[in-house]
Formats: structure tokens, C-alpha cells, sequence
């Protein structure tokens, strides 16, 4: 888990400047949420839409994939494969950018995002709403400001170096006028947080500010553990696996003996049975997504296949005696940080599929006690996504709690095709349209 600090103020305050000026000397990741919002308000106006008409302004988010890249020591926004980073910087945009953000499905739609960045990287995040909403438990909150007056000169410095022909008096106007939009909005106001140390910069130099704020968050992080200064982890492009990859002949005929025996004891100990296994490939490169109801569910998928299954286990398994994780370890097993952001299990699990194994996800994260079939998170989506491959739906049913002779059904549900899910990208918007579907057919098999 990285560093956070979350950088508030009014437009034109200098966060942006500063922000990546702290970044560079602490080495950490700059995240520009203003960008963002831009983006999608450039998007809007040059479809010819009005930023304040929200009905029809949602609709086009379908077709926006922003992202930011670094290159250079630099960030870049991309807005569908588009560097669009000098574009944004209008005042026209950046009017637009005050109304789109005031819409709740804009917000929503960058807001996964935002935290998912934070949660990878020692980051500095500037924009309107970090420390009150999008970061509410960051490590330092600063509220950067300066009169009016102050930032409309700043401004109309920096739009007539760039060539912009705004007059002062225009570009004062503006900057009142989206004073007001941010701090009457209905949804996540300008604020300052209340755990948030406030930094006028009216009569100071930039160097003075960033000083300053230097200052407070040295004072403030001193003697937190860093793990490291880590760069934002771009997510891999999407890379098809291979499948037809054959096991070893000999690492196949010891697991369907062990397959056998396995089998064998459950059947003596459980009530149980299995619907659906035309439904199980015969091959191996699948992800097998299921619900998740005892410690004994990775067993019981992986019994009706041919293939050796792999799945994740939370890392405190690993943990425990030796004997336990050699076990958990040689049925296929590797660690997950839960909460934490761990992107290296995403790796893992591609590898896994690239080697002819199947790879078993409980997308819900959790056991459910009661049966209740949760929401799900996207991971499960993320992977199939990048390695475009058959997603199979299972469901795991019984009632109570997990004893001898307790009647157990797992069915396994048609094989969802990459063509199927439509696949098209890895952002947050379509992770979580692929995640829901995924979700809907494992709730239809279980009852």
C-alpha cells in the first residue's frame, strides 16, 4: 500500500504545478484528476453536446477510454488512444470540466480509477474532492488556495504564454464562475476536509509553495514505513493465451489417479453430486468462476476435470504450518494480498493459463455463510479479459453449515466465450460490465 497524499483547492490555485513539482522531488506518482475530468468534458464538446445536459452526456461515456500514461517523466492523457494532454487545457474545457464533474455517472465512472492508482503507488493526487471523498483516508490532506484575483492573473499568464487570446477580465469570470459550480454542487462539493491543512499561497512564490507543503507532509509522514517508490504499474495490453498447451503425460496420470481417490472419499463423506459436466471442458486455459461457500470449493470444482486446476489462496494460508502450505502448494495454490492492490497475482494467474492449467476464482473474495451469492469484484473480469479466454460459471449449493453426509450439488454452467463477452478493453467501465455478467450466470446456479 503506498503513501497518499491528497492535494484540494479552488481552479487556478496552482495544485496541478505543485503537485507535480512535489512529485519529482519525493519521487512519487503524480495523479492529475482534473485531467480526467477534462478529458471527458473534451469528449462531450466535440461531439457537439452540451456538458450540462447529464442525459445526454452519460450515454457517450459508453465510448470513452481515458487513461493516463507517463512517458518522459511526463503525463500523458490518452482519451480513446488519443493524446489529447495540450487539447484539455482550454478554458472552454475547463469550464466544461466544472459541469461533467457535477454529474454522479461521470464521477462514478472515474472514481474506481483514481483508487485503484492510489492503492498501487506512493502518490500525489490533486483535484477538488481527494481528501473529503476519493481519498478520504489519505496520509496528509492539503487545502491549497488564493484569492480570486491571484489565480485569474496566474491563469490568464499561462493561457497568454500558450498563445490563448482570453482577456483578464474573461478569464476572472471564469474562475469565480466555477468557484461557484464546485462549491454548490450536490455531489462531492469543494471542501476543505476536516483533518486537512490549509495552505494560502496568494503571496507566495511557486518555490514558497512547494516548500511549504514539502514541509507538512515530511513533518506529517515521518516514520512511515515506505515499501518502496513504486511507478505506476500500466495493466498489460490484452494478449490471448494460447490454448491446446499440453501437461506433462506423467504430472496428467498421477493427478486423475489422485482425481480418483479424492473423489472416492468426498463421495463417502458428502452427499454428493454433480449437474452440468458436459459443460466442463475437456482442455485446460479456463477460468472457472464460482461462488464461494466452505475451504473445501477448490476441491470440488477441480474433481470433474481432466486438467489440473491452479487457484488463489489468501497469503495468510501461506502462512501457517509447513506442512499446510506445501499441501495448499502442491494442489495448485499461490498467494493473494487481499485490500492491498496486489497486481502481481494478475501476472501469476495469466502464467498459469499460458501453461495449460485452469484457473479456478472466487470472484466475491469471501466465504458466503449464508449462500447468498455477493456482488463479486472485477478481478475475476480484469484476467479474463487480458487472457481471452472461456470463462466457465459454477455454483456451489448446500444449506447450512458443512457436515458428513450434507448434500452437495455443484453445477457448472455453459462456458462463456470471449466472443460472448464482447471484450473489447481493460478499463474500470467495461471490468465492471464483464464482472456483472459473470456474476448474473453463477447466480443462476445456485439457489
Amino acid at each position: 500500500m503506498g503513501i497518499n497524499i491528497a492535494l484540494d483547492g479552488p481552479s487556478g490555485a496552482g495544485k496541478s504545478t505543485i503537485a507535480k513539482m512535489l512529485a519529482k522531488k519525493m519521487q512519487y506518482v503524480y495523479v492529475d484528476t482534473g485531467a480526467l475530468y477534462r478529458s471527458i468534458a473534451y469528449y462531450v464538446i466535440s461531439k457537439g453536446v452540451d456538458p450540462k445536459d447529464s442525459d445526454s452526456v452519460v450515454p457517450l461515456l459508453e465510448d470513452v477510454n481515458v487513461q493516463l500514461t507517463y512517458a518522459d517523466d511526463a503525463q500523458h492523457v490518452m482519451l480513446n488512444g488519443e493524446d489529447v494532454s495540450d487539447k484539455i487545457r482550454t478554458p472552454e474545457v475547463s469550464m466544461g470540466a466544472s459541469v461533467v464533474s457535477a454529474i454522479p455517472a461521470v464521477r462514478e465512472f472515474l472514481f474506481a480509477l483514481q483508487q485503484n492508482i492510489a492503492k498501487e503507488n506512493n502518490i500525489i493526487m490533486d483535484g477538488r474532492d481527494i481528501g473529503t471523498v476519493v481519498l478520504p483516508n489519505a496520509d496528509v490532506k492539503v487545502f491549497l488556495t488564493a484569492t480570486a484575483e491571484e489565480r485569474a492573473n496566474r491563469r490568464f499568464k499561462e493561457l497568454s504564454e500558450k498563445g490563448d487570446s482570453s482577456t483578464y477580465d474573461e478569464v476572472l469570470r471564469d474562475i469565480i464562475q466555477r468557484d461557484y459550480n464546485d462549491t454548490h454542487r450536490e455531489i462531492a462539493p469543494l471542501k476543505k476536509a476536516d483533518d486537512a491543512v490549509e495552505v494560502d499561497s496568494t503571496h507566495l512564490s511557486l518555490e514558497e509553495s512547494v516548500e511549504e507543503i514539502y514541509k507538512i507532509i515530511t513533518e506529517k509522514t515521518a516514520g512511515t514505513k515506505q515499501e518502496g517508490k513504486r511507478k505506476i504499474r500500466q495493466l498489460p495490453k490484452v494478449d490471448p493465451v494460447v490454448k491446446g498447451k499440453k501437461l506433462s503425460p506423467v504430472k496428467m496420470f498421477f493427478y486423475r489417479i489422485l482425481g480418483l481417490i479424492v473423489m472416492g472419499i468426498f463421495k463417502m463423506y458428502y452427499n454428493l453430486s454433480f449437474e452440468g459436466r458436459e459443460n466442463v471442458p475437456t482442455d485446460g486455459s479456463n477460468i472457472f468462476a464460482s461462488n464461494h461457500r466452505s475451504y473445501t470449493d477448490p476441491v470440488l470444482i477441480a474433481l470433474p476435470t481432466r486438467v489440473p486446476c491452479t487457484y488463489m489462496a489468501k497469503e495468510e494460508l501461506f502462512k501457517q504450518n509447513i506442512f499446510f502450505k506445501w499441501l495448499i502448494t502442491a494442489f495448485g495454490a499461490f498467494p493473494v494480498t487481499r485490500g492491498n492492490g496486489d497486481t502481481a497475482v494478475i501476472d501469476t494467474s495469466i502464467e498459469k493459463l499460458n501453461s495449460g492449467k485452469n484457473l479456478v476464482i472466487f470472484p466475491e473474495g469471501t466465504r458466503s455463510k449464508d449462500g447468498t451469492v455477493g456482488k463479486g469484484k472485477t478481478g475475476v473480469a480484469l484476467i479474463a479479459a487480458l487472457a481471452q479466454v472461456p470463462v466457465i460459471p459454477v455454483g456451489i449449493n448446500f444449506e447450512g453449515k458443512l457436515k458428513f453426509r450434507k448434500k452437495i450439488i455443484v453445477r457448472f454452467g455453459k462456458p462463456i466465450s470471449p466472443e460472448e463477452l464482447n471484450i473489447t478493453s481493460a478499463n474500470p467501465r467495461e471490468l465492471k460490465r464483464l464482472k456483472g455478467i459473470i456474476m448474473d450466470e453463477i447466480t443462476k446456479l445456485v439457489y
